[in-house]
């Protein structure tokens, strides 16, 4: 039976050595993933270009670009819509137009007739440029989320250099040996209670 005991014990030392190994890196980990100032120093164009992606975004820059983009295509920016047609407005447009019910009712289906001619090909031009627009956003939506999630990425891993300083920095700061301490405890088996 003490053999079995002392295998227990053997693989709880060991377990309890292996957690504080990876407690150590897991620290050693997130120090280097937050040290701002060391990935700055390493590569300050990278560090730059972050910090230029994340206010362009801030600002709403991917919008402005594509109003831009949208315009250059086009040949003009979509015209706000107007607040209001006030009604006094309306009545003073029938006024001018006559007293004659038919007549208003045909002379404005015959200028809004033509008002639509017009403007039939302006429509099927544009209707063609937002199509295209559209499959083009489409197809550059998931190149940019990717593009942004590398970005990321690579912001947030750490580089296997400063993780080595940082790890080398966490185990100076703690006992060189964790598991001399716990044998040196008299009793501290499974079957004492102790330490576990």
């Amino acid at each position: 039976m003490g053999t079995r005991t002392d295998a227990a014990l053997a693989q709880v030392v060991a377990a309890r050595a292996d957690l504080a190994t990876e407690v150590d890196r897991l620290e050693a980990a997130g120090r280097t993933a937050v040290d701002i100032p060391a990935k700055i120093k390493r590569s300050p164009g990278k560090a730059a270009a972050v910090a230029g992606g994340a206010v362009f975004l801030a600002v709403g820059g991917p919008r402005r670009v594509f109003r831009r983009a949208r315009k250059a295509v086009t040949g003009h920016e979509d015209a706000p819509l107007p607040k209001a047609l006030l009604p006094k407005d309306i009545e003073k447009a029938l006024k001018r137009l006559g007293t004659d019910g038919d007549k208003v009712r045909g002379t404005l289906e015959r200028d809004f007739s033509h008002y639509l001619d017009e403007r039939a090909k302006e429509r099927r031009k544009e209707g063609l440029v937002a199509a295209v627009l559209g499959l083009a956003t489409a197809a550059a939506r998931p190149v940019a989320l990717r593009a942004g999630k590398r970005v990321a990425d690579q912001m947030m891993n750490p580089d296997a250099t400063s993780f080595e300083a940082q790890l080398e920095k966490i185990r100076a700061r703690t006992p060189a040996d964790r598991t001399v301490q716990e044998k040196a405890q008299p009793g501290a088996g499974p079957e004492s209670g102790v330490g576990i």
